[in-house]
């Protein structure tokens, strides 16, 4: 096989033990693995709660893992975490802050059982100030750092995004992080906060001015709208040679009063208006083959599943053996594979076990004990 036809897996040789739970970990993992690493998902006996919370997205996010199930309040698991960080190059986990410490499993005490281990805590306020054990979730961290703020459209309200932006952002984060950690070499400990994570894209966004127009950052002309036959169409119209284009399809909104963008602003109310009247005029894919005929960007809201078929996707390789892929290609090379479904809990219990170094017996204690479970 060329080096082209090669997945880009830069990640080969390290090694990752995930102790997070529910999304921003795991998918934090879930990108480290993509490109090669080996992860191991270490699961308390019952699971990751994603597994029953989310099952759609902890299908998703825990491909190329292997499971180990642990109870980290048994003493017998002691000498288990210990090899597991000695073995590691990185450890990830998602409690509330304190907990790892009363687990015994915090950075100052796995850091014994290896110096260079880059250790990443993911949490919703993070480890100190007086927010650091609130309870939260994404909505929540959305919310205070002012993300829910703004409209996403003209003419509606600030709704919630189906995405988890601060949770997928956060582990997106999180492994940029780690990546840099490991650069430097000398083992870390990382304190990453979900609500800062939801923060900074929001500052960076629609910056820090308590006087920022609410709609600076959406246009009426770079919308949603409802189409003939009842779809949801998308309209890209920012600069001046795309209005142009699509003028001539619309003819009714050539009119001086939306004849540049300050205009189209200033009177964007009724704009968006006109245009949503216009698009109800056709079918979506009516619309479709104009606008591309015309060079309009436009768009159809779909779903993954619908988006999966498109040939753009299938020409990039986007997807393998059923989930979407790392979306980078490197030097031509499509970047990460996907090696593994998602495991069963403690599937792999027994077989990271002997690689550690425990002998059947061993084994046979550690699950008696309660200390490990394994399907």
């Amino acid at each position: 096989m060329s080096d082209l036809a090669e997945p880009w897996l830069p990640l080969r040789g390290i090694r990752v033990v995930d102790f997070s739970m529910f999304v921003p970990g795991p998918f934090a993992s879930a990108i480290l693995a993509d490109l090669g690493a080996e992860v191991i998902k270490a699961e308390a006996l019952k699971g990751d709660p994603g597994r029953s919370y989310i099952p759609v997205q902890f299908e998703t996010e825990n491909r190329n893992k292997r499971s180990i199930a642990i109870d980290l309040k048994k003493p017998e698991s002691r000498r288990v975490l210990e090899k597991l960080a000695a073995a590691a190059h990185v450890v990830l986990e998602g409690f509330r802050p304190a907990v790892a410490k009363r687990l015994g499993m915090d950075y100052e005490t796995l850091k014994r059982a290896n110096g260079k281990l880059v250790y990443c805590s993911i949490s919703g306020y993070g480890q100190t100030g007086p927010w650091s054990a609130r309870p939260g979730h994404d909505v929540n961290y959305v919310a205070a750092a002012g993300a829910l703020a703004f409209p996403g459209q003209w003419l509606k309200a600030p709704v919630r995004s189906s995405l988890p932006i601060a949770d997928m952002g956060g582990g997106a984060f999180a492994a940029i992080a780690v990546l840099a950690a490991l650069k430097e070499g000398k083992g870390a400990y990382l304190d990453l906060s979900l609500f800062e994570t939801a923060f900074f894209w929001t500052a960076m966004r629609h910056s820090l001015d308590p006087n920022v127009d609410p709609k600076a950052h959406i246009f009426p002309v770079n919308d949603v709208f409802e189409t003939a036959d009842g779809k949801r169409l998308t309209l890209g119209i920012l600069e001046e040679h795309f209005w142009s284009n699509f003028v001539p399809l619309a003819p009714e909104l050539d009119q001086e009063r939306f004849s540049s963008d300050a205009e189209r602003r200033a009177n964007g109310d009724e704009l968006s208006k006109k245009i949503a009247e216009v698009i109800r005029s056709r079918t979506a894919d009516e619309w479709l083959r104009l606008c591309e005929e015309n060079d309009v960007p436009v768009d159809l809201c779909v779903t993954p599943a619908e988006a999966a078929q498109h040939p753009q996707l299938v020409a990039r390789q986007a997807l393998e053996r059923g989930y979407a892929k790392f979306p980078v290609w490197a030097n031509r090379r499509r970047g990460g594979q996907i090696r593994s479904r998602t495991p069963k809990l403690g599937e792999h219990s027994r077989e990271i076990l002997v690689e550690l170094g425990f002998d059947d017996a061993e084994i046979a204690a550690l699950i008696k004990s309660g200390a490990i479970g394994s399907s």
